[in-house]
């Protein structure tokens, strides 16, 4: 029951005539949606949201949750011709100002409150500043209004703009990616292959359903009709049992989430706690070794099986279920269908099989570019090819193990933190002479930021309290404050000047550090 549209909103009307009385969504609060409600709801959304002035091609910024609504808003957008830059709730003012006033938002959508943060607050502040509308919504709260309102759908628009994904990078300020919806529904076909998606099936979304992954989720629903248990916030007691309880066919997605599943089955060995299961998606972060033997064993199914990619061009590379063991447990699979996957080794020659390299990519799911065209200039290469900055190695039989990153970006829980934007805050405090951010290996977090820094002369040594409260009043969002922090004579540098990380990482990867 695959539908091969690549228009989102398409996808929306086709799912719905095909299978209208199938669930398409669950979250942890009980409420459901079939496709054909999600279909209609859609319409009313967008009605709700024209009343209200958005038009084809406005810029309308969301950082939401992941709510039922908030997958409601992607299609209902869509249906407008809306340009959408979603945002993960992690993120603070400084840095959702910057991406609204580069984007040249038109409307911010937040909650009003969620996790103890006044996002209102916020948004009224970043609305004050720029020219557009701030709008605080909640659960069950979100515009809506007559569909007879809606004018005309405008078709032949899957390879037009219509997504702004930004990421972290690896420069203090977010880099935006364009992305199409043909370059979204390429990855939510091909990934929904790999992992055996089928009619009916129920993966998990309890990862923020901003983040470029989340949305690939949507797409992969629709292509294949299968429900999507949707959790705002993982709770690894009260997610895992509400996987369990809705028959949860593909539990992902990354190693602490993988983590918290064992744990529950460990605490109950007599009865699989996910009885349908077929495999548990990965990615986002390294995997312990011996995490696929244990999931498989212990969980059931075929395993974890791990993608790896990026915001800029999402899945280059996926497991398969029915990959072998070894390459489940020490690879990210093989490119997806019409990638074109190099390794160029230090040279500037391709990499031989099992030789590491800058890995580089043409692939279908790419992005146009950044918003800010003048970072495409170092993004591609002379052949066209996409840096994605990751070394690696494409083994003989064409599977690809991540190994290192030239970036300098540290991947804490599946997310991006930029070390030179946390170094650029600490920098400026008063008692840091000089610092360097690093990522640690991390058996919870995949890595985890640590910051090494050396004090000016005759000022006290600087305490991680003291750190983390600075960054915090700084408006760094949570996740990207250093959990560690070691204090050095002197920063290490090599004769041009830069900063010798590998040094530091391999001091301190084996201090011992208790969570």
């Amino acid at each position: 029951m695959g539908i091969e549209t690549n228009d989102l909103w398409n996808l929306v009307l086709e799912r719905a005539e095909l299978t209208p009385e199938s669930e398409m969504l669950v979250d942890e609060q009980g409420r459901r949606l079939t496709f054909l409600e999600y279909k209609i709801a859609s319409q009313e959304m967008a009605a709700g949201f024209y009343e209200l002035g958005v038009r084809e091609g406005d810029v309308v910024t969301w950082e939401l949750p992941t709510w039922i609504e908030t997958i409601v808003l992607t299609a209902a957008l869509s249906r407008l011709g809306a340009i959408q830059n979603p945002i993960i709730a992690i993120y603070r003012e400084r840095e959702v100002g910057f991406c609204v006033r580069q984007a040249e938002a038109s409307f911010l959508l937040t909650p009003k409150e969620y996790r103890g943060f006044d996002f209102e607050e916020m948004g009224v502040n970043i609305s004050s500043a720029s020219q557009l509308t701030a709008l605080a919504v909640e659960p069950n709260n979100f515009p809506a209004a007559d569909p007879a309102i809606l004018p005309a759908y405008l078709e032949g628009q899957e390879h037009a703009l219509r997504w702004l994904c930004y990421t972290s990078g690896t420069t203090s300020d977010p880099k935006g990616a364009k992305h199409t919806d043909a370059s979204i529904a390429a990855i939510g076909q091909s990934m929904g292959e790999r992992l055996d998606v089928q009619f009916e099936d129920r993966p998990a979304l309890v990862f923020p359903f901003p983040h470029i992954g989340g949305l690939t989720w949507l797409f992969t629903a629709l292509q294949t009709g299968a429900t999507l248990i949707c959790d705002a916030a993982f709770d690894p007691v009260k997610t895992t049992k509400l996987l369990s309880q809705e028959g949860c066919t593909h539990p992902g997605a990354g190693t602490p989430f993988h983590m918290a599943y064992l744990t529950a089955q460990r605490e109950n060995p007599a009865n699989r706690i996910f009885p349908n299961v077929k495999n548990f998606p990965g990615g986002g972060a390294p995997k312990p070794l011996t995490l696929h033997a244990e999931v498989k064993e212990e969980l059931g199914g075929s395993g974890i099986v791990s993608g790896w990619g990026l915001t800029e061009a999402p899945i280059l590379t996926m497991g398969a279920a029915t990959d072998p063991d070894d390459k489940l447990a020490t690879s990210e699979g093989k490119a997806m269908p019409g990638v074109d996957l190099i390794a160029v080794a230090a040279d500037g020659s391709v990499a031989r099989p099992g030789e590491e390299g800058e890995l580089r990519a043409k692939a279908p799911q790419l992005m146009l570019g950044y918003l800010d065209a003048s970072l495409d200039v170092e993004a591609f290469d002379e052949n066209g090819y996409f840096r994605t900055g990751d070394l690696g190695i494409i083994d003989e039989d064409g599977y690809v193990v991540i190994s290192g990153r030239l970036k300098d970006v540290i991947i804490r829980h599946g997310e991006n933190i930029s070390a030179k934007e946390v170094e650029d805050l600490l920098f400026d405090h008063p008692q840091v002479s000089d610092v360097a951010v690093i990522g640690l290996p991390d058996s919870v977090t995949g890595e985890r930021a640590c910051a090494v820094v050396s004090i000016v002369d005759g000022q006290d040594p600087i305490s991680l309290s003291v750190l983390r409260s600075y960054l915090e009043n700084a408006g760094l969002r949570k996740n990207a404050i250093p959990e560690q922090l070691e204090v050095i004579a002197s920063i290490p540098r090599n004769p041009s000047g830069k900063i010798t990380k590998n040094i530091l990482q391999e001091q301190f990867k084996n201090i011992p550090f208790d969570r």
